[in-house]
């Protein structure tokens, strides 16, 4: 995870209080780096939850929606 883009992620997703919609991340993203795209982003959230850092789920239909979570939200 060397990249600004997925630093930006890591650090929104640690600090909210609630899962987030890949839409929400990214614009909470795109304020910190400049030509985030949702391609560039999804493709680091995917990264971040394949390394273990971040949950990540799909729900709705169709092309779906993504939300994101800290790893450690529902541990005990």
């Amino acid at each position: 995870m060397d990249d600004e883009i997925s630093k930006a992620a890591l650090k929104i997703i640690n600090s909210a209080e609630e899962p987030l919609e890949t839409k929400e991340v990214e614009e909470k993203v795109s304020k910190i780096v400049k030509d985030t795209t949702r391609t560039k982003l999804f493709y680091r959230l995917n990264n971040l939850r394949a390394e273990g850092q971040i949950k990540g789920k799909f729900i709705g239909p169709g092309k779906g929606v993504w939300i994101w979570w800290k790893k450690a939200v529902f541990e005990k």
